[in-house]
């Protein structure tokens, strides 16, 4: 059974997922009709979970929806620092680079609700 502090980070990330989710999510569906796009979200997505896994020390002691929060909350530190800003409408096929690494997230994010999804497979996959 996990601690309360553990469920409670579990729950806070999660809430953080959803949010960008909410903001970014549109772009999923939209990458499938944008060349290139699914393409470098793939690779993003590899490259945070090669982040994740080799990068973190102690990062199987941590859930996986915790460890993409927190990775997810320092890029939109990064991207803020740099003047990036989310504006809606998006087009994705301009999509830089901050939009399609914080895409691949929510792509990884939203894995975590598949049938039989494993948490920890974030960091095996």
């Amino acid at each position: 059974m996990a601690s309360w502090v553990a469920q409670w980070a579990e729950l806070s990330a999660r809430r953080t997922l959803d949010r960008l989710g909410e903001q970014l999510g549109a772009g999923l569906p939209a990458a499938a009709a944008v060349p290139g796009l699914l393409a470098a979200i793939d690779q993003h997505a590899a490259a945070v979970r090669d982040i994740l896994t080799f990068g973190v020390e102690g990062s199987a002691a941590v859930a996986g929806v915790v460890l993409l929060a927190g990775y997810a909350n320092g890029v939109l530190d990064q991207a803020r620092e740099h003047g990036w800003a989310f504006a809606a409408p998006v087009d994705w096929a301009a999509a830089d680079w901050f939009t399609a690494r914080l895409l691949a997230v929510c792509a990884l994010a939203r894995r975590f609700d598949e049938p039989g999804y494993d948490p920890r497979a974030l960091l095996e996959a």
